[in-house]
Protein backbone atom coordinates (compact mmCIF):
# COMPACT_ATOMS: atom_id res chain seq x y z
CA UNK A 1 0.00 0.00 0.00
CA UNK A 2 1.68 3.24 -0.74
CA UNK A 3 1.47 6.17 1.99
CA UNK A 4 3.18 9.38 0.68
CA UNK A 5 5.16 10.66 -1.72
CA UNK A 6 8.11 13.15 -0.48
CA UNK A 7 9.42 15.57 -3.23
CA UNK A 8 12.50 17.09 -2.90
CA UNK A 9 13.74 19.96 -3.47
CA UNK A 10 16.93 21.55 -4.69
CA UNK A 11 18.43 24.65 -3.71
CA UNK A 12 21.94 26.63 -4.16
CA UNK A 13 21.03 28.09 -0.65
CA UNK A 14 18.65 25.97 1.22
CA UNK A 15 18.31 28.42 3.68
CA UNK A 16 15.63 29.95 1.53
CA UNK A 17 13.93 26.55 1.32
CA UNK A 18 13.75 27.07 5.67
CA UNK A 19 12.63 30.74 4.82
CA UNK A 20 9.69 29.63 3.02
CA UNK A 21 8.59 25.96 4.44
CA UNK A 22 9.99 26.59 8.06
CA UNK A 23 9.60 30.37 8.37
CA UNK A 24 6.63 31.22 6.50
CA UNK A 25 4.66 27.55 6.29
CA UNK A 26 5.21 26.71 9.85
CA UNK A 27 6.99 23.04 8.73
CA UNK A 28 9.20 21.66 11.63
CA UNK A 29 13.13 20.56 11.02
CA UNK A 30 12.94 16.51 11.22
CA UNK A 31 16.25 15.90 9.98
CA UNK A 32 19.48 18.55 9.07
CA UNK A 33 22.56 17.80 7.85
CA UNK A 34 25.08 19.55 5.60
CA UNK A 35 23.67 18.99 2.15
CA UNK A 36 19.85 18.04 3.29
CA UNK A 37 16.86 19.37 5.63
CA UNK A 38 13.97 16.88 6.07
CA UNK A 39 11.01 19.38 7.12
CA UNK A 40 7.35 18.04 8.36
CA UNK A 41 4.30 19.24 9.30
CA UNK A 42 0.89 17.44 9.72
CA UNK A 43 1.13 14.82 6.90
CA UNK A 44 3.12 16.25 4.65
CA UNK A 45 6.75 15.98 4.17
CA UNK A 46 8.85 17.64 2.13
CA UNK A 47 13.35 16.90 1.62
CA UNK A 48 15.38 20.10 0.84
CA UNK A 49 18.55 19.13 -0.92
CA UNK A 50 21.18 21.68 -1.26
CA UNK A 51 22.69 21.15 -4.75
CA UNK A 52 23.27 24.32 -7.28
CA UNK A 53 23.63 22.04 -10.66
CA UNK A 54 19.88 20.46 -9.56
CA UNK A 55 18.64 23.67 -8.46
CA UNK A 56 20.00 25.53 -11.57
CA UNK A 57 18.09 23.00 -13.67
CA UNK A 58 14.34 22.81 -12.64
CA UNK A 59 12.11 24.96 -9.96
CA UNK A 60 9.32 22.78 -8.75
CA UNK A 61 5.75 23.19 -8.77
CA UNK A 62 3.89 21.33 -5.44
CA UNK A 63 0.56 21.18 -4.36
CA UNK A 64 -0.68 20.21 -0.97
CA UNK A 65 -4.36 19.19 -0.21
CA UNK A 66 -5.80 20.37 3.02
CA UNK A 67 -8.82 20.09 4.22
CA UNK A 68 -8.61 23.48 5.80
CA UNK A 69 -7.93 25.78 3.40
CA UNK A 70 -9.50 28.92 5.08
CA UNK A 71 -7.12 28.18 8.28
CA UNK A 72 -4.26 27.81 6.19
CA UNK A 73 -4.68 31.01 3.60
CA UNK A 74 -5.32 33.12 6.82
CA UNK A 75 -1.77 31.95 8.65
CA UNK A 76 0.52 32.28 5.65
CA UNK A 77 -1.20 35.99 4.76
CA UNK A 78 -1.09 37.32 8.59
CA UNK A 79 3.06 35.58 9.36
CA UNK A 80 4.29 35.85 5.92
CA UNK A 81 2.30 37.68 2.85
CA UNK A 82 5.08 38.27 0.60
CA UNK A 83 5.51 34.50 0.05
CA UNK A 84 1.75 34.74 -1.36
CA UNK A 85 1.82 34.61 -5.54
CA UNK A 86 0.85 37.35 -7.77
CA UNK A 87 -0.79 34.95 -9.71
CA UNK A 88 -2.75 33.34 -6.59
CA UNK A 89 -3.11 35.31 -3.86
CA UNK A 90 -6.33 34.95 -2.89
CA UNK A 91 -8.09 31.65 -2.80
CA UNK A 92 -9.77 30.98 -5.37
CA UNK A 93 -12.47 28.36 -6.90
CA UNK A 94 -10.71 27.20 -9.80
CA UNK A 95 -12.70 25.65 -13.37
CA UNK A 96 -11.89 22.13 -11.75
CA UNK A 97 -13.92 22.74 -8.65
CA UNK A 98 -11.07 22.87 -6.17
CA UNK A 99 -10.45 26.35 -4.08
CA UNK A 100 -6.54 27.36 -4.41
CA UNK A 101 -4.28 29.85 -3.71
CA UNK A 102 -0.57 29.45 -3.83
CA UNK A 103 2.68 30.64 -2.55
CA UNK A 104 6.42 31.31 -3.94
CA UNK A 105 9.81 31.64 -2.89
CA UNK A 106 12.76 34.11 -4.08
CA UNK A 107 13.70 31.29 -6.38
CA UNK A 108 10.36 30.42 -7.83
CA UNK A 109 9.79 27.09 -6.38
CA UNK A 110 5.53 27.80 -6.34
CA UNK A 111 3.59 25.44 -3.70
CA UNK A 112 0.02 25.53 -4.56
CA UNK A 113 -2.51 24.92 -1.32
CA UNK A 114 -5.48 22.87 -2.85
CA UNK A 115 -9.06 22.26 -1.09
CA UNK A 116 -11.66 19.94 -3.26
Amino acid sequence: MLIRMIPKVFYADVGVGIDLFVGCLGFQVLHRDDTLVVIGRDGAKVYLVQDADFAAKDRPELTIETDSIDAVYNEVRTKAPQVLHPNAKAIERKPWGALEFAVRDSTDVCVIFRQW
